[in-house]
């Protein structure tokens, strides 16, 4: 299982023993969203899941990445005493839905789209619980602008292979490239897992993170979030849901 460090603080350890502790389960092979995972402070067990990324024709992105999630959590059951936590996500502009690219080609192509443009991030969050067979989805949605990089930027960002497993083709926290001018929404979620939207899932089956999500989630992102409380107190904005 993978587990924080300041998971073991007294604080947490005295609230964690009062919370329901079911077995988790990440059906994801991304390093990223495990390290976002790791800031919930609950121990989890990771799986991957083997999901063609296909849109369907018509398919909106918060309906694809709904869709997805939820194939992943199901791809991944093998016991029935674990809640599965999946995620989908995507980048959609001017209505049209970018995944992974498939090489280096599309990767420049995809960058060269969005370069100096706004776009939408869409997650979706998807629970799982096998024993019961209920299940619970949630969508975050943030609308990312990006700088005017240049060219030769974007060929160097290429050539180093950190675009092609990612949506849009693109990192928004990658050291080097810095490709975003400005977001409103969820940052969590352009890195790949919206944690205030995996956190109010969690707390509708009675999961509690035993520390402090939000706060942990901008110590380790350096990104000062304004939706948060929102996002927690379960209403949804413009900016963070669609």
């Amino acid at each position: 299982s993978i587990l924080p460090d300041f998971y073991n603080c007294a604080t947490c350890v005295t609230i964690a023993s009062t919370m329901r502790k079911p077995r988790l389960l990440l059906a994801s092979q991304s390093p990223r969203r495990r390290q976002l995972l790791a800031l919930l402070g609950l121990p989890f067990e990771v799986a991957v899941a083997n999901v063609a990324e296909v849109p369907r024709t018509d398919e909106s992105p918060a309906e694809l990445v709904v869709r997805l999630g939820q194939a992943k959590a199901h791809a991944v059951v093998t016991h029935s005493d674990t809640v599965v936590i999946a995620c989908d996500t995507v980048v959609a502009l001017d209505g049209e839905i970018l995944g992974k690219p498939r090489d280096a080609t599309e990767a420049t192509s995809m960058l060269h789209r969005l370069r100096g443009h706004s776009h939408t991030v869409y997650s979706g969050v998807a629970l799982l619980e096998p024993a019961t067979g209920r299940a619970l989805t949630d969508v975050a949605g943030t609308q990312v602008t990006m700088r005017a990089y240049t060219d030769a930027e974007i060929a160097a960002y290429v050539a180093s292979g950190d675009p092609l497993d990612k949506a849009g083709a693109y990192a928004v926290q990658h050291p080097g490239f810095h490709p975003v001018a400005a977001l409103q929404g969820c940052y969590a979620n352009v890195v790949g897992l919206p944690l205030c939207h995996l956190t109010r899932c969690l707390h509708a089956w009675g999961v509690e993170p035993p520390c402090d999500v939000s706060a942990a989630c901008q110590s380790h992102t350096g990104h000062r979030c304004t939706v948060y409380a929102t996002t927690l107190s379960g209403q949804r904005t413009m900016n963070n849901d669609q």
